[in-house]
């Protein structure tokens, strides 16, 4: 008999294949997902979040309203997602161009992607040099981006911020931290055991502290 996780990420891949989007543009926060993975967003996301209203819970005794939250696939179809052999075709580049009036138009406060393939959409959005392959954003690269947007948070703009696609089942990093490079972003990285709380700790921190600023709370 199938097992209970695979009949939850089957259901999950169904659910994706309706709805490209759901939620509320106008919500501040935005996730953004590789349709390819339509399981992250329960295996990541989820338990990032619950790290995310426990923090706020106990520090403000409210939690965040999920409900409206704007949650989409950065291509409309898995089939056009990039790989090392067909990298950023004609209708990739439409997709983001379609990304980028959205972010104008918009202003969401925080854009949180999920590997690698949507962190390198969401620079292209927003035209950071220089474009950088599929291979270039592996688990130390997007860690360090992790703790760049994190020390450069600013609630007037839009903060990308990068979270990983995959965590094994205690919720430790893939690759080993002896691995990681010794740039300053990956200080944030180096002595965590737990990646959901880490995270979501660090992302609760900086709601809080605009807690005035953001139209996200029950």
């Amino acid at each position: 008999m199938p097992s209970l996780a695979l009949d939850k990420e089957i259901s999950s891949v169904e659910k994706m294949k309706i709805k490209r989007e759901t939620g509320e543009k106008e919500y501040p926060i935005w996730l953004l997902f590789n349709p390819k993975h339509p399981a992250i967003r329960h295996y990541i996301w989820t338990p990032v979040l619950a790290e995310i209203q426990d923090k706020v819970f106990r520090e403000l005794h409210t939690r965040i309203n999920t409900a409206n939250m704007y949650i989409r696939n950065v291509v409309s179809d898995s089939g056009i997602v990039p790989n090392t052999l067909n990298w950023w075709g004609t209708e990739v580049s439409n997709e983001i161009e379609l990304l980028r009036e959205l972010v104008i138009e918009h202003q969401p406060k925080l854009l949180i992607s999920f590997g690698a393939f949507p962190f390198e959409f969401v620079r292209r959005v927003y035209e950071i040099k220089p474009e950088k392959g599929p291979k270039a954003w592996g688990t130390s690269n997007l860690g360090d981006e992790f703790g760049k947007a994190i020390e450069t948070f600013d609630i007037n703009r839009t903060n990308r911020i990068p979270l990983l696609r995959r965590v094994v089942d205690s919720g430790k990093f893939i690759e080993e931290v002896s691995n990681f490079s010794q740039d300053d972003g990956d200080r944030y990285f180096e002595e965590v055991d737990n990646y959901f709380h880490f995270v979501g700790s660090k992302i609760a921190e900086k709601l809080i502290e605009h807690k005035d600023s953001l139209d996200i709370w029950i």
